[in-house]
């Protein structure tokens, strides 16, 4: 009973904060409602029995996220001391995600001890090699019956990464840039003068 209510209420608030993330004006918004969606996702990884998934959600895209965020900051040009003066607006969203992660947080600390007995008979039931651990089964996985899809998912993401670059790159006349045609095409006669400076004339 405590393991679907969990399950529901991950998945509930993961799909709801997805839909907020699209949904939101506010950058600021989209992106704290991002980190719930990863933190639910962790949290129904956890309920399937792979740790190392939900760290690694956890650690690896909020960790990104963050760093996503600052960039993002830096592209969309956000007036900082607006943002400043406004932290009061952002404050109860915060604490309504914040709380919310709390109680989730709260809720799967008790389905564990609640639920220590079914989880050892489960164990019981279905042991797994000892000398396997999540991680390398996972990784025997990814890169044996799975790798085709887990290299077309990297191809996926470097043209997604491709593509946000060109879109987000601007051009400006201001900003000198290095033309290699031109400077292979140089001539040292072009480069250098000489200038014959007679004794204590100078130039």
């Amino acid at each position: 009973m405590i393991e679907a209510l969990a399950f529901y209420m991950f998945a509930c608030t993961a799909v709801a904060a997805a839909v907020l993330v699209i949904s939101a004006k506010n950058p600021v918004h989209s992106v704290l409602f991002l980190i719930l969606t990863f933190f639910n996702a962790a949290g129904l990884f956890v309920l399937l029995g792979a740790e190392f998934l939900a760290m690694i959600l956890v650690v690896v895209y909020v960790g990104a996220v963050a760093v996503l965020f600052m960039f993002v900051v830096m592209m969309l040009d956000i007036n900082f001391v607006e943002l400043r003066q406004g932290f009061l607006q952002y404050l109860p969203i915060g604490g309504l995600i914040g709380i919310v992660l709390l109680v989730e947080l709260l809720v799967l600390v008790g389905g564990w001890t609640i639920t220590a007995d079914a989880a050892r008979s489960a164990v019981a039931k279905a042991p797994a090699p000892e000398v396997t651990s999540n991680t390398h089964a996972l990784g025997e996985i990814i890169y044996t019956q799975y790798i085709y899809l887990f290299q077309a998912a990297g191809l996926v993401l470097l043209v997604a990464m491709i593509g946000a670059i060109v879109l987000t790159h601007r051009h400006r006349d201001s900003v000198k840039k290095q033309n290699i045609g031109d400077q292979l095409a140089r001539r040292a006669e072009e480069a250098v003068e000489l200038q014959k400076v007679d004794i204590g004339k100078g130039i």
